[in-house]
């Protein structure tokens, strides 16, 4: 049995969640709290990090290569793009939100609102708050620009860069720090990626002490 050892709003876990659930690719999720630095956890993976997926006989980390792994052992159906152009933009937005966004906006929301409480480092920093408040407004933006153009972010099919954000997203969203208002067209283009099966899973997570928004499970807000 394939075994993904990950925390429910990690976003690196959760985009492995959805692009094993989109390949149909059968898991058991075990919940590992990694900053606790578990031992067998270490020797899974040295850097303390989720996820990790275990498949038969190789086990693998760091949420990019995972991805990518799946994509060419499991080609169908495909999260990346045929020609250079087209996947080296898909790879770029892949950074952009695992990198980027995720030290600009998701580092500090869910780090400081969760994260703080869930693993007993203190109180929420006001500035990290504020910052990550910020920030979030100029990411949506930035979506919209490129929704505007594009049925979805890297083109007009859906990527592994939709994964990227989805999985950002959704843990924001779990602790209702987007403003689906903001934009229209990233409101839908949310509603489109939450609404497909492969989704089922993230919206059934439940985190002791952090109860779900009403709206998060909504596939229509």
């Amino acid at each position: 049995m394939n075994r993904l050892f990950h925390y429910p709003l990690s976003p690196f876990s959760r985009k492995v969640r959805l692009t094993l659930a989109e390949k149909k690719i059968e898991v058991e999720l075990v919940e590992e709290r990694y900053w606790e630095k578990d031992g067998d956890f270490l020797l899974r993976n040295p850097a303390g990090k989720v996820p990790v997926l275990r498949m038969g006989s190789r086990t693998m980390s760091d949420s990019t290569a995972i991805c990518e792994y799946l994509e060419e052992a499991h080609p169908t159906p495909a999260l990346f793009p045929h020609g250079p152009e087209a996947r080296y933009e898909v790879r770029r937005l892949v950074g952009w939100f695992d990198d980027k966004f995720y030290h600009e906006v998701t580092s500090k929301l869910l780090g400081e609102r969760m994260f703080r409480k869930v693993m007993g480092t203190g109180y929420p920093d006001s500035a990290n708050v504020k910052s990550g408040a910020k920030a979030i407004k100029a990411h949506l933006d930035y979506m919209t620009q490129l929704l505007d153009q594009r049925r979805w972010l890297a083109g007009n099919d859906m990527s592994m860069a939709d994964f990227a954000a989805a999985a950002q997203l959704s843990c924001l969203d779990y602790i209702s720090d987007v403003d689906w208002n903001r934009s229209e067209v990233v409101k839908e283009w949310y509603a489109k990626i939450k609404s497909r099966p492969a989704f089922r899973s993230l919206l059934a997570d439940q985190v002791p002490g952090f109860p779900q928004p009403s709206h998060y499970a909504d596939l229509d807000f």
